[in-house]
């Protein structure tokens, strides 16, 4: 069997689906207004991210335009999306205290690097 679909199926039951619910509710609720659409994609994006982080990443698309990418960005922390970052660090730390948490720490890591400027990356 595959490491990555074992580690999904851990990552699901540790957590990763209330996550992705949350994100899913969150983006739903965001996206009920005009102004926070694209805020509530970026809460898609990581709720889909939240489902199955084992293999994929957040990466740079090479099509973004640059100067809308980081206004967005800038917009995004300022209206206290940072928080997701805060989250997964806390989580990440409280998974590695064991041996066996350690992978869903890592995990942890890379939303929270992802979360703290989510526009203009794409999840592959």
């Amino acid at each position: 069997m595959d490491m990555n679909l074992i580690g999904n199926i851990v990552w699901l039951v540790f957590g990763g689906l209330l996550l992705a619910i949350a994100y899913f509710i969150q983006g739903l609720v965001l996206c009920l207004t005009i102004i926070g659409i694209p805020f509530g994609l970026q809460l898609f994006k990581f709720g889909m991210y939240s489902l199955s982080p084992f293999g994929h990443e957040m990466v740079y698309e090479e099509s973004q335009p640059g100067c809308l990418t980081e206004v967005m960005n800038l917009i995004w922390i300022l209206c206290g999306w940072w928080e997701i970052a805060l989250l997964h660090l806390v989580l990440g730390i409280l998974f590695c205290f064991t041996i066996i948490g350690i992978p869903l720490g890592r995990q942890h890591f890379k939303i929270a690097a992802a979360s703290l400027f989510p526009f203009g990356k794409e999840l592959r």
